[in-house]
């Protein structure tokens, strides 16, 4: 009998818990479980044990603290629910016991599952990839905001963009955000918005609620449309911590309908500051020119009153009037005296030569006089023409060439240039220099 006994794979409690426990572990991994809360405590370390029953079986339950937090609802004795966990051995005592992930009301339970697996098939289609999503406008001229008119939601989007930035063009396009036949209201409202073209992007929100609530922005059809657009579409529905597919599908996801107000516009404030910096730095690169432009005007006028060309014009013209009498007189002068000495010798050679040599010598006075004739007028060409260069380096100094442009010289009476508009008194008489003829004026000042 002792052999016997020795031959068998003898167990202890612990041992067979143990396997127990990984055999459980091993094949539940994950389960949901839908069933009526019993037996529910909530001791001070803050994790929840219950039991799970239905008509016939109960199972125990433990949701610890770190996942207790994210409980949307109260549990409590009598509550249907719906709950994801693995199932484990807990070996002490031997029992059995399904260990919490997640856990919402049974109502929910199923809206829960359509939405996973809606989600799972859109996602799949590439219908909530980022490479879709289109940017919202840095300046959005006029927005579309569809909501219920009588929201909560829709005060707070207002109130925020007036705040913000109350330039913004808004149009309230109201729906029905909840209950039958709200998504197909919210699909026909969306179609005629994009068919319209009047609005730079459209704002889709609501509040909070549950995900029933919430369902009508979880519809095929509309994150369909949402994801098909040609304007960017942002979603706000519900608060943070609701999804919906409306916000996968939609250009941006706000987590609120005020935080999506402050996302589509500038801050006001912030756009006057920048003005303002802008209009700074263009008055100051302003001034910077000007003065530049005025230091340039004044080197020009001091070059300008250097060359003093006035004087320089008018010596120009005193040089140029001793030249030509000099011209005409070394030339009359010098033609005279050669005529006379020619004269002189043929007189002489008339009376010492006979008549033969007399035709020849005035052969040769004729050749002479022609000679001297064409010398003459070589040398008043070159004359005129050095004339005629200093009249021209004259003529570009000349304030008068100046005047022929369009300029003017407005002097006053006692012979002043007048140079700025502030020096110049209304009703003062001025006489206005122009390329041909003086005009006489009276200063007229226009009205500030």
């Amino acid at each position: 009998m002792s052999s016997l006994i020795r031959e068998r794979a003898i167990l202890k409690p612990a041992q067979l818990n143990a396997l127990a426990r990984d055999l459980l572990e091993g094949s539940f991994a994950q389960v949901w479980v839908e069933g009526e809360i019993s037996n529910f405590s909530r001791p001070a370390s803050g994790h929840l044990y219950f039991t799970l029953k239905d008509e016939r079986a109960q199972v125990r339950c433990a949701l610890f603290k770190q996942k207790a937090m994210y409980l949307r609802f109260v549990p409590r004795d009598g509550a249907q629910v719906l709950v994801r966990g693995r199932l484990t051995l807990y070996e002490a005592r031997g029992d059995y016991q399904l260990v919490l992930e997640h856990m919402e009301e049974a109502g929910e339970g199923a809206l829960r599952r359509a939405f996973e697996e809606l989600k799972a098939k859109l996602a799949a289609e590439g219908l909530f990839a980022p490479e879709r999503k289109r940017p919202v406008p840095t300046f959005v001229r006029r927005l579309g905001v569809i909501t219920s008119p009588r929201g909560a939601a829709v005060r707070d989007v207002l109130s925020v963009l007036a705040r913000r930035f109350p330039l913004l063009d808004v149009e309230i396009l109201p729906v029905p955000v909840q209950g039958d036949g709200a998504a197909v209201e919210i699909r026909a409202m969306l179609s005629r918005a994009l068919h319209s073209r009047r609005y730079d992007a459209l704002l889709l929100t609501r509040g909070g609620g549950s995900l029933e609530d919430l369902w009508s922005f979880n519809d095929e059809a509309l994150a369909r449309m949402i994801a098909e657009a040609d304007i960017p579409i942002v979603s706000a529905v519900g608060h943070e911590v609701d999804f919906t597919l409306a916000d996968f599908a939609a250009d941006l996801r706000a987590p609120t309908p005020s935080a999506a107000a402050e996302l589509l516009v500038p801050d006001r404030g912030e756009l006057l500051t920048r003005l303002a910096n802008a209009r700074r730095r263009l008055e100051t690169a302003l001034a910077r020119r000007l003065t530049a432009a005025a230091q340039r005007n004044d080197q020009a006028w001091l070059r300008l009153q250097a060359l003093r060309p006035q004087i320089r014009v008018e010596r120009g013209a005193h040089r140029l009037a001793n030249l030509r009498a000099r011209l005409d007189a070394a030339t009359t002068k010098g033609l005279v005296a050669r005529v006379d000495r020619l004269r002189q010798l043929a007189q002489r050679l008339q009376h010492r030569h006979p008549r033969e040599n007399l035709l020849l010598q005035r052969h040769r006075l004729d050749l002479l006089g022609h000679q001297l004739h064409t010398q003459m007028r070589l040398r008043v060409e070159r004359q005129s023409t050095r004339l005629q260069g200093l009249a021209r380096a004259l003529h570009s100094v000349s304030p008068f060439a100046t005047l022929a442009r369009g300029y003017a010289i407005v002097r006053r009476e006692d012979g002043s240039v007048l140079r700025s508009a502030v020096d110049a008194r209304d009703g003062e008489p001025v006489r206005t220099q122009l390329a041909e003829g003086v005009l006489a004026m009276i200063v007229k000042k226009p009205a500030d």
